[in-house]
């Protein structure tokens, strides 16, 4: 157990870790399971509508536990017509297949960025910890949410966004190592060659920043958990490890496929969402993430993806379909590089095994 660790202190738990915010595969259930091991939990924010969002707020509050809560910080694209009909001309193959009409396919963006609303609604309830992906809010924004003492964590992915973050108002930085499940907390670059693993990127940005730093990615167990504290983390972000926890709405399909041998195999797409994302490799991945139709997969990154998060609506009622069908074909299977320590379990006793590597032996 650490001792006084001043991250844990300034988070009001007993542990220096932070359960990820899983949009898509958790409610306030699991940051509430996480809070009651010691950890922080984390709501993820961007696909909840305001009532939804006040009512998992609602829950957290009545636990009496810290929390965080999640957003994210992305300029919303202006919508491409011509890109549009090209990434239905290239989906309707496979709505033909499923009986479906693309012509009907609903609108939507699939993801909201933190707003002025959002930032009212906040208000309301004065979460402890507020988190941010793809940079910071706007100036007044972040003002706001600091004026009730929230502490503001913003994921990091490179030395340089760590350093934007340190100057432009964050509290803390998690750094986010290439590894890492889900969307990717690039900000400052769309280069995915400056993109680094945890272990490298950690120790740097340690390095370059006055800020506490937490380890994100490949983070599965007490060991790896040993690791990052080594190389001068303050604390440590999971979120992998938890997506089979009891407490997470992972559909039984993505369990599945967590909790065999296709979770050895994931890549960066932008397939499903138009951002690069880490997921364990499927059907939508290899035909539509393929430049030129190449014959090996060596990627899941299309050209015709619409911009985030723009391509989601399309991509809904594929992914609808194949799955009441049993198939994973079009589903966005998140994983981080490292899925051993997936378990179906309490995640109490999942936070619990991952905080022995806190022990300072």
């Amino acid at each position: 157990m650490p001792r006084m660790n001043p991250l844990a202190d300034r988070l009001q738990t007993r542990l220096p870790f932070i359960q990820a915010p899983m949009a898509g595969v958790q409610g306030s259930a699991l940051a509430i399971a996480c809070g009651h091991a010691g950890a922080l939990g984390s709501l993820p924010c961007a696909m909840l509508a305001p009532d939804a969002l006040r009512a998992e707020l609602h829950a957290l509050q009545a636990s009496g536990l810290p929390y965080n809560v999640n957003f994210f910080c992305h300029t919303p694209p202006v919508p491409d017509a011509a890109r549009e009909a090209a990434w239905r001309a290239a989906l309707k193959p496979y709505y033909d297949e499923l009986g479906l009409n693309v012509d009907a396919v609903p609108a939507g963006p699939g993801r909201r960025p933190f707003d002025a609303e959002g930032a009212a609604l906040l208000a309301e309830f004065r979460p402890a910890v507020v988190s941010f992906h793809f940079g910071l809010p706007a100036p007044d924004l972040l003002a706001r949410v600091k004026s009730w003492g929230a502490f503001v964590l913003a994921s990091a992915t490179t030395v340089r966004e760590a350093l934007w973050l340190q100057e432009h108002g964050a509290d803390a930085v998690i750094a986010q190592g290439l590894e890492a499940g889900g969307h990717r907390g690039h900000f400052l670059g769309m280069d995915l060659s400056e993109q680094m693993g945890t272990f490298t990127l950690l120790p740097q940005v340690v390095q370059a920043v006055r800020l506490p730093v937490i380890a994100a990615g490949g983070v599965a167990d007490a060991a790896s958990v040993r690791a990052a504290m080594a190389l001068g983390a303050a604390g440590v972000q999971v979120g992998t490890a938890l997506l089979c926890a009891d407490e997470a709405t992972t559909t039984p399909l993505h369990r599945a496929a967590l909790q065999s041998e296709a979770a050895r195999h994931t890549a960066l797409t932008n397939v499903f969402t138009g951002r690069p994302a880490r997921g364990i490799v499927n059907r939508a991945m290899r035909e539509l993430g393929q430049p030129d139709g190449a014959a090996h997969f060596s990627t899941g990154l299309s050209p015709v993806a619409p911009a985030f998060p723009l391509a989601t609506a399309a991509m809904g009622p594929l992914r609808a379909a194949a799955e009441g069908r049993g198939r994973t074909d079009f589903s966005p299977l998140w994983s981080g590089q490292n899925a051993s320590g997936c378990q179906s379990a309490p995640a109490a006793d999942i936070v619990r095994a991952l905080a022995q590597g806190f022990d300072a032996g």
